[in-house]
């Protein structure tokens, strides 16, 4: 806990924190009108696939222009202009009146999205190089915090009755907060760098900490979508509890990123990530059991060793030799957010031709694959 409280007593590292939680407070915003939108644009599943899809894609089309803006903008810069873009873009989706306009507007919300997640964590990482301090780790928690926010925010929409009003209120408190912090951030430019000629010697730690990526957040993405589905389907849980299983990962994914910084400092990085991913096995062979209550603490465990892997993948990949830490950011970030986009479906066609105990067999062998991983990047890095 003592990163968290480095930032709930320091505004240095308040202010980029709160830029963590202000992109999942506007995001959780959106998601949660998302039937809301469907009915009111009378459009069929299918077509609000195809709309989440652009949100996606924009996603995508961001990082590989990311990290050269990144750099000729200064971090801080960028990170403040990703707060204005994505404050801009937030109200977007909720004013479409068709399903061209949705998706339209879902890719440059998306575009907003992606360029922020880049700037954020680079902003940390390169702060993190100047004052020899770890809080990587609690800012993801402040992600998670900004999620919870925005379901807490929920209960507005019986009280307003009104989308528009609620997402203005959320960008104003976004912006509101990030405008008297910003200034903490805004001068910070990244390290210059010794450049190196390309060498795959250079190239292999960010090969490996993309493969993580890909999977961690594959997984993620799976047991949000499939965890529901697996106590009701497997486990044959009571309805009522059919949530437990998202629930448990999302708090405990929360406690494990506000204290995972300690510690990372303790063990160091790719110690850390071993050990979330032997949680995270140890989560999915509980999960395997097939037992409600066992299957529940398994999604809990899942979480829990998961919470700390993200974060300190950034942070290595920020600090790899020879590559600008905007550039490790983005490639790290860009092969996460295609496993979040692909396991799912991927998942979801083993547990409709097979069945669902096989999906979640395929995510416990990848928690393996993690383990085998950690061990390549600790000799890579030695």
């Amino acid at each position: 806990m003592r990163s968290l409280r480095l930032i709930l007593s320091n505004s240095r590292y308040f202010a980029p924190a709160w830029v963590f939680a202000s992109l999942n407070i506007l995001f959780g915003t959106w998601a949660i009108y998302i039937p809301t939108v469907k009915e009111a644009l009378s459009i069929d599943k299918s077509q609000l696939g195809i709309a989440l899809f652009f949100l996606s894609f924009g996603v995508f089309t961001v990082f590989p222009a990311a990290s050269r803006i990144i750099n000729r903008l200064g971090v801080g810069r960028a990170t403040w202009f990703g707060i204005m873009l994505l404050c801009i873009t937030a109200i977007f989706p909720l004013m479409a009146n068709s399903f061209i306009t949705l998706a339209i507007a879902l890719f440059f919300f998306g575009a907003s999205n992606g360029f922020l997640d880049i700037s954020m964590n680079t902003l940390v990482t390169e702060i993190e190089k100047e004052d020899k301090q770890n809080f990587m780790s609690a800012s993801h928690g402040f992600f998670s915090l900004g999620g919870v926010i925005a379901g807490l925010g929920s209960f507005l929409i019986v009280v307003f009755g009104n989308r528009m009003l609620h997402m203005l209120l959320a960008i104003a408190l976004v912006f509101g907060v990030n405008f008297i912090f910003h200034r903490r951030y805004k001068h910070i430019t990244a390290a210059p760098i010794e450049k190196e000629s390309f060498s795959f010697r250079n190239f292999k730690p960010l090969l490996l900490l993309g493969v993580v990526s890909f999977v961690v957040m594959g997984s993620e993405g799976a047991i949000v979508d499939w965890s529901g589905l697996f106590l009701k389907e497997v486990s044959l849980a009571p309805e009522a509890i059919w949530g437990a299983g998202f629930l448990g990962f999302q708090l405990m994914m929360t406690l494990g990123r506000f204290l995972g910084d300690a510690i990372s400092a303790r063990i160091g990085s790719v110690k850390i990530v071993a050990l979330g991913a032997s949680i995270a096995l140890l989560g999915y062979v509980l999960v395997l059991v097939a037992n409600t209550y066992s299957a529940i603490a398994g999604f809990a465990f899942t979480g829990l060793g998961f919470s700390v892997i993200i974060p300190e993948l950034f942070r290595i990949g920020g600090n790899v030799k020879g590559v600008e830490s905007s550039q490790g950011v983005a490639f790290i970030a860009g092969t996460g957010y295609a496993g979040f986009l692909m396991a799912p479906p991927i998942l979801g066609f083993l547990a409709e031709s097979v069945s669902l105990n096989l999906s979640f067999t395929v995510l416990t062998a990848s928690a393996v694959v993690i383990l085998m991983a950690t061990l390549i990047l600790g000799k890579a890095r030695k």
